[in-house]
């Protein structure tokens, strides 16, 4: 049976009802689990619940580059570094991460996440330290051999270069890892450019590297080149390959993610809700989810469809599979110190990239012959079902549309525990 609905609230609409309101970290809930005894964030400011926000990209690449896809809220100041613990940082916290996913927290113990990013970020292993001590995670460092920071032909040497918005992002995807995953390794893969080749060289160095859950926050227009990088870099099964979806919206999805391989990591907008909500999510305690409008959604012209995907209205790959949080308007916290230091809020569907792959890796280890890309169709019932919301205009379409039953905004739904990502 499944369990699924949403209340409607996009950005810049207007709530539907008094009692629905997003609050970044749960003003009016205590921590509950051993992991996190940490009062939660602050709420805006009265008046500003569910209204548009103003959030920019961090990546701006030329033509033929990869994008990464993390956007950063501008209407948020930057908390400082020396935040001393007498308000919280904005944003959605580990504890709000697990909560609203309703995952399990001493799980994971010895699987290691990778996350490929580009270039250099220096900081990486001291920003992860700030946040996971902020929020009460056990550490995860390199003398404890559960951080390793690589570079794209798998030494120590970091990239020659850095680059202000890929640090960002790598920031980003260690931290929602930790977020969802606590006691997951993890893997950071820096390409030595954002160029494709570097890149999916990462994404390999990654696999031989011993990485089964791997996280690809970035992404590019699709062509009918990228069918024969699939049989390169991704057609390895027993390998969970997540990828963001993009922030464009429909027919703005993006490659990696369109290939039949891979998992298309969509985005939706994550409310606290008062009260239970009607339609599919009524039984869904304190959340609720809608479609964020600028995931990435719609109907490949060159990727065929994977013979798990059975939607009619498609004859070739659908974008997406599975949704989580990504509108910048109930962001993520992220604390980075190599650009605009300090908290900031983020999203994008970055952020579900990353939250998708850990909990891949809180699931179990795929099977030596799977695709875990379909393990989501398998056990639709584990999935919250989304059908509020749209990534554009397509006739009312299931494409753009979010509605009962699997959809391109939110594929089968977000992640009920994570009982449909597993063998």
């Amino acid at each position: 049976m499944r369990r699924m609905h949403i209340v409607r609230f996009l950005l810049g609409a207007v709530p539907l009802a008094a009692n629905l309101a997003f609050i970044p970290a749960g003003a009016n809930a205590r921590a509950a689990d051993a992991g996190d005894q940490r009062s939660p964030a602050t709420a805006p400011a009265a008046g500003q619940e569910g209204k548009a926000v103003a959030s920019e990209r961090v990546c701006s690449p030329s033509p033929g580059e990869v994008a990464c896809l993390a956007l950063l809220r501008t209407d948020l100041p930057a908390m400082a570094n020396s935040w001393s613990g007498s308000s919280d940082p904005p944003g959605y916290h580990p504890r709000d991460i697990r909560s609203a996913y309703r995952l399990p927290l001493y799980a994971g113990f010895g699987r290691t996440v990778a996350v490929v990013s580009a270039f250099n970020n220096p900081n990486a292993e001291s920003d992860l330290a700030v946040y996971r001590r902020t929020f009460h995670l056990p550490p995860c460092t390199t003398a404890n051999r559960c951080f390793r920071k690589i570079n794209q032909k798998g030494g120590r040497t970091p990239p020659p270069l850095t680059n202000p918005g890929w640090a960002t992002e790598s920031a980003l995807g260690i931290e929602a890892v930790s977020a969802a995953c606590s006691y997951c390794k993890i893997l950071l893969v820096q390409a030595d450019t954002n160029s494709v080749t570097n890149m999916l060289t990462a994404v390999a160095r990654a696999r031989t590297k011993g990485a089964k859950f791997i996280s690809m926050p970035w992404g590019l227009p699709e062509n009918a080149s990228q069918l024969a990088l699939d049989q390169t870099y991704f057609n390895f099964p027993g390998i969970a390959f997540v990828a963001a979806s993009g922030n464009g919206g429909f027919s703005g999805f993006v490659y990696p993610a369109a290939s039949q391989y891979v998992t298309a990591a969509g985005g939706t907008r994550l409310d606290r809700s008062s009260k239970p909500v009607p339609g599919p999510q009524k039984s869904r305690s304190g959340w609720y989810e809608s479609a964020w409008s600028s995931s990435g959604s719609g109907c490949s012209r060159f990727q065929p469809k994977p013979p798990f995907q059975t939607d009619p209205g498609c004859p070739m790959r659908t974008v997406a599979d599975v949704s989580v949080l990504a509108d910048p308007g109930t962001g993520f916290a992220l604390y980075s110190t190599f650009s605009s230091p300090g908290w900031r809020v983020v999203g994008g569907t970055s952020v579900s990239s990353s939250l998708i792959a850990a909990m891949y890796a809180l699931a179990g280890n795929p099977g030596r012959v799977d695709r875990p890309n379909s393990y989501p169709y398998a056990r639709r019932w584990a999935f919250w079902d989304i059908n509020q919301g749209s990534t554009g205009s397509c006739g009312g379409s299931y494409l753009c549309t979010a509605k009962i039953g699997y959809d391109g905004p939110t594929g089968v739904g977000s992640p009920w525990g994570v009982f449909g990502l597993r063998r």
